[in-house]
């Protein structure tokens, strides 16, 4: 046992953790990035009517990537709490399945040619359901291996939550690259397009494997036993009566998902579908990307254990804000060396590099009692308003004929702005154990309210 462990409760196991919450990740992601993949390369061409010009089919094409961001938030609010009441585990399982099923589901649904207008609404129930799950997933995952981690390593462990999602857009990404190459168009519209959605079974049983041996982490059952479960105690309870002003600052620092999304999805489009730009090279610009960013996310983490979060976010924000127009330049112009270039440096380092770090920078702005359900609440919001309009606020601004990319690139800049500037009105809390955290976060008033349950338990006792 771990002395530094509460009585009764399990060891600290970091590397279980870390393990977890990365096949974990790399599942959500795989199912995310192919999605977008797809529907940046065929879903738009499958699930809507031929007769839609180019432009409106990506427009189209790219909302149902937005709809699993749109429903995150409701996803947090129903998840967040069970996690902080039932544990992380719980939910961390429960999302497996949920997320994994509805990949496959995608990869079974007929097309406009064959069922009509149900084949895009069976599209967007399944994406409703990958959205979801992937808003208690990630903070389950994020906040089982901060409280399994050594107190000075925390960004560092967090960070492999991040990097799996980096392997799972890599590996959503190179899996189409064969079929783009081997196969004809013919048969990639076919067929093709459905087997990567299929490979999410091979994820989820792994997961599941790893899963199952893991323990909640000592922090979270002290917490537990410190807290009764009453209707009065309920994590979403006092996160909004005590912590909504973290939940408004991670919602805005989480715009920086911005980058990812206009990187990975919309740029795709527009170098394929506009530009004319071969389809299998592009997706090597992207894999290269996410190649560079697994070095990149944990060696930055272990300089946050260092330094501190917020120089290390800082950085990953300012960067791209800057290299999306070059980037988004070397594309309009078919430059490919420029292309690999600004790619890799614009999201596999300095993007990568805010990635990494977000995981311990936001969960440690809550308490435990509190941090998977405010965790939730808050990326799932900047997720769900960057996510969900970032890839048809940028179609819109490129024109009816996708184009003007410099508007996009302006928009990417905004939206990093914002997310610095919200970084800046946190604490940092690299030299903090995860006890002084809980004691940091938590005001005179939210003490004297636990203080009040507790005694009401007593009374009922």
């Amino acid at each position: 046992m771990n002395p530094t462990a509460p009585p009764g409760s399990h060891a600290r196991t970091p590397k279980k953790a870390a393990l977890a919450s990365w096949i974990g990740s790399a599942l959500e992601y795989y199912d995310f990035a192919v999605y977008g993949t797809a529907a940046a390369l065929v879903l738009n061409h499958l699930f809507f009517p031929e007769d839609a010009a180019p432009g409106v089919a990506i427009l189209l094409s790219m909302g149902t990537v937005g709809v699993a961001y749109v429903v995150r938030p409701l996803g947090a609010l129903i998840l967040g709490p069970l996690g902080d009441r039932y544990g992380r585990k719980f939910v961390l399982m429960l999302t497996l399945f949920l997320i994994g099923g509805a990949t496959f589901a995608v990869g079974c649904l007929p097309t406009y040619d064959q069922a009509g207008m149900l084949a895009p609404a069976l599209l967007v129930l399944c994406r409703v359901i990958q959205g979801l799950s992937a808003s208690g997933e990630q903070a389950s995952a994020i906040s089982v291996s901060l409280e399994h981690s050594d107190e000075h390593r925390r960004a560092f462990t967090t960070s492999w939550t991040l990097q799996g999602t980096q392997f799972g857009t890599l590996l959503a990404t190179a899996v189409f690259i064969p079929f783009t190459l081997v196969l004809t168009e013919e048969q990639l519209f076919s067929w093709g397009w459905r087997v990567p959605f299929w490979l999410s079974a091979v994820v989820v049983v792994v997961a599941w494997v790893i899963r199952r041996r893991l323990e909640e982490p000592p922090a979270f059952e002290q917490s537990r036993a410190e807290v009764p479960g009453e209707k009065p105690a309920t994590p979403l309870a006092l996160m909004v009566k005590h912590h909504k002003t973290a939940v408004v600052r991670i919602a805005a620092a989480a715009m920086i998902n911005t980058v990812n999304v206009v990187f990975l999805v919309w740029s795709l489009s527009f170098a394929t579908s506009v530009v004319g730009l071969e389809r299998s090279t592009m997706l090597w610009v992207s894999v290269l990307a996410n190649a560079v960013a697994l070095a990149v996310i944990p060696l930055a983490a272990g300089v946050a254990d260092r330094i501190g979060r917020k120089p290390v976010f800082l950085a990953g924000v300012l960067g791209p804000a800057v290299l999306m127009y070059p980037y988004l330049a070397a594309v309009a112009a078919g430059n490919w060396v420029l292309i690999f270039l600004f790619g890799a440096v614009l999201s596999g380092c300095f993007y990568s590099m805010a990635n990494g770090i977000w995981p311990s920078f936001y969960a440690e702005m809550f308490p435990t009692r509190v941090r998977v359900t405010g965790l939730a609440m808050g990326t799932q919001i900047g997720f769900a308003v960057s996510g969900g309009l970032t890839p048809v606020v940028a179609s819109a601004l490129a024109g009816a004929d996708g184009t003007n990319w410099l508007a996009v690139a302006a928009f990417v800049s905004g939206t990093c702005a914002v997310s610095a500037l919200a970084a800046l009105t946190a604490k940092e809390t690299k030299d903090l154990s995860l006890a002084q955290i809980d004691e940091l976060h938590t005001t005179r008033t939210e003490a004297a309210d636990l203080a009040a349950l507790d005694r009401q338990r007593a009374d009922v006792s």
